[in-house]
C-alpha cells in the first residue's frame, strides 16, 4: 500500500508567535524575512491555498534602516479619486509620520495578491518602539 500525503488544512495548523526586532535592519531584507513567516513558508505543512502562517510581532520600527538615497527618492503615490487628486509622499515624510506603516506597506507589497492577503496582514503587528501588548505570548515561548 502506498503512503498518501494528506493536504494541509487551515483549521489543523498550529499558530506560532515570532518576535522580530527591526533595529538596524535593512527595510527590504527585513520585510522578506517577516513575509516568509506570515505566509508560512518555514512551516513543513505549507500550503499555498491556506493561511498556514504564524503571527509576527515587529518592534522598533522607527530604527529601521534604508540604503543610499531612498529616504529622499522613494515616493509613495496614491490617487484620491477626485480630479487633480494625485498625491505623493517621500519615504522620509512617511517615516517621520508613522514608521510602522512603512514596514506594513513593504510586507503587504511582498505578499501574494490573493484572497489570503488580508488574513495574513491581520497576523502582523508592528510597533514603533520596543513596547508591545503581546508580552503574554512572549513569556509562553520562553518557558
Amino acid at each position: 500500500m502506498k503512503n498518501k500525503t494528506t493536504p494541509a488544512k487551515q483549521d489543523t495548523a498550529t499558530t506560532k508567535w515570532y518576535f522580530l526586532n527591526a533595529e538596524g535592519k535593512i527595510l527590504g531584507r527585513f520585510a522578506t524575512e517577516a513575509t516568509k513567516l506570515l505566509i508560512g513558508k518555514n512551516n513543513p505543512e505549507f500550503a499555498p491555498n491556506a493561511n498556514m502562517g504564524s503571527k509576527v510581532v515587529i518592534t522598533n520600527a522607527q530604527k529601521i534602516v534604508v540604503t543610499r538615497k531612498k529616504l529622499k527618492d522613494k515616493k509613495y503615490i496614491w490617487y484620491t479619486g477626485f480630479p487633480g487628486g494625485l498625491r505623493s509622499r517621500s519615504l522620509a515624510e512617511k517615516m517621520a509620520k508613522n514608521p510602522s506603516k512603512v514596514i506594513e506597506a513593504a510586507i503587504s507589497g511582498m505578499l501574494p495578491k490573493n484572497r489570503l492577503r488580508r488574513e495574513r496582514l491581520a497576523n502582523l503587528y508592528v510597533y514603533n518602539n520596543d513596547q508591545h501588548p503581546h508580552t503574554a505570548q512572549e513569556k509562553v515561548l520562553k518557558k
